[in-house]
């Protein structure tokens, strides 16, 4: 699958693109979160690109060392080589359990079992995903800035991989329409970290690291080839996803009143 001629063009209207929606809509600062991943990594280097105020920003929440470590050291880089970069680091593992706590204490309280609203493995980490959204549009809102998205199209628009008013809670997308393995790509042409081009997809928001690819069930070179041909061996777990995530995609089900 051959969609992208030059990733030196892509790279200039990409560019291009953030900055004129920064002057149109008279945007201060992007403002993006940095995981360790490819596609954090990408759009991050695109920012940087356009010259504007940037600001990215580490959220150390429950997170393995390698992800830390690595968008550490992306995020260093940045701001050591553009000079419209600015790094923000919050470590917000603190927060994240004072949550946890608060409501297991309300529960026990209210003669509820107190776990009853803690014990789920998915929503705690959904809310990690929340927490890191709120971080981000709490510095955006501070400085007149604009929380950029890192989801790529397969998260995006293919399985819904992501978390609703978590990572999905953004404002722009520069790299929705581009599939993973075009991020990956696209990261080689900006000179990403090798570690970071290299690391296995992760979401980050699990204490056993499981990869993207583990809990999707098919590689993302399998969802792509499902995505634009509808055939191989991703296409039942693109359906199962794309049918189970659809309230994720679609915009918010309305009741609409009856015309008299």
């Amino acid at each position: 699958m051959t969609r992208i001629d030059s990733y030196e063009d892509l790279t200039d209207n990409i560019v291009g693109w953030l900055k004129d929606y920064y002057w149109q809509y008279n945007i201060k600062a992007f403002v993006v979160g940095v995981s360790g991943g490819i596609d954090s990594a990408v759009v991050s280097s695109l920012c940087a690109r356009t010259g504007l105020p940037t600001y990215v920003v580490c959220m150390p929440l429950d997170s393995k060392f390698k992800n830390t470590a690595l968008s550490d050291a992306h995020s260093k880089a940045l701001e050591e080589k553009y000079e419209n970069v600015k790094r923000i680091e919050v470590e917000l593992s603190s927060v994240y359990d004072s949550l946890l706590s608060s409501i297991e204490w309300w529960s026990e309280a209210l003669l509820f079992d107190k776990k009853k609203f803690t014990s789920s493995d998915h929503a705690n980490a959904n809310t990690k995903s929340r927490i890191r959204m709120v971080t981000l549009y709490q510095i955006a809102g501070s400085v007149g800035g604009i929380v950029v998205g890192t989801g790529n199209k397969v998260e995006d628009y293919g399985v819904g991989f992501y978390t609703k008013y978590g990572d999905g809670g953004v404002d722009i997308a520069p790299i929705a329409d581009l599939y993973k393995t075009e991020v990956w790509e696209l990261g080689e042409y900006l000179e990403v970290d090798q570690r970071i081009v290299d690391a296995e997809p992760t979401d980050g928001l699990w204490s056993d690291s499981r990869t993207d690819e583990s809990q999707l069930g098919a590689s993302y070179a399998e969802l792509e080839e499902a995505m634009e041909t509808g055939t191989g061996p991703g296409v039942e777990v693109l359906e199962k996803f794309n049918t189970q995530n659809k309230h994720k995609m679609e915009p918010i089900p309305t009741f609409k009143l009856e015309k008299v």
